[in-house]
């Protein structure tokens, strides 16, 4: 059930780990919408510890040195994630480059929940700190896979190396990495006139 046919859907439930919530569904682009996971990932403590514990122990054995997060959010996610791993600190890459940053190296990413080009950027002490190291990427949601291949180029630029891919939820029919962990999926919601075309390419 990766694409769904949307006919005024307003809500979409969800079961993570026994945890059960319901995500109000939204428009992100023409005849696309999506179960937005903002309030959860973003406030709710009951789901970003059990998520948080779980997703540890599915990385451990990957053995990551650092976890890699985007802005903004699954940061709280990735603490949760690498308090459990035992790690002194994590990494995010933002948003846009800041006034405080000496050096910096970006990437651009188009993201389904965005309108606009986006840019990942790593500052000098973030660089620093990946560098030689066994990196985790971690987010809340992988669907086209814009941030996650954006986060791999970051990392081969500063000499880190990617091992694992983390998410909470996979979305859509899109993003296949042989790397990627994830607990539960999300389908995207499609007008009658995106769901041919997309089941027209799958039979093709």
């Amino acid at each position: 059930m990766e694409v769904i046919l949307y006919r005024g859907q307003k809500s979409y439930r969800v079961d993570v780990l026994g945890l059960t919530r319901e995500l109000p569904v939204v428009n992100v682009a023409e005849g696309v919408w999506i179960a937005s996971n903002a309030e959860l990932v973003l406030g709710d403590v009951e789901f970003i510890e059990r998520v948080g514990k779980k997703l540890a122990e599915r990385v451990r054995p990957f053995n990551p040195e650092v976890i890699l997060t985007p802005e903004a959010k699954s940061i709280a996610i990735a603490y949760e994630v690498s308090k459990r791993l035992g790690h002194r600190k994590f990494v995010i890459a933002r948003k846009s480059v800041k006034a405080y940053m000496k050096s910096y190296v970006c990437e651009e990413v188009k993201s389904i929940t965005t309108k606009e080009v986006q840019k990942l950027v790593l500052d000098d002490r973030s660089i620093e700190y990946i560098q030689g190291k066994r990196v985790c990427l971690l987010d809340d949601v992988v669907s086209t896979g814009g941030t996650m291949e954006a986060m791999k180029r970051l990392v081969s630029k500063v000499g880190g190396e990617t091992v694992c891919e983390a998410v909470v939820w996979k979305e859509g029919p899109w993003y296949k990495s042989e790397s990627l962990i994830y607990l539960s999926t999300l389908p995207v919601f499609v007008s009658e006139e995106k769901f041919r075309q997309m089941v027209g390419r799958a039979e093709a």
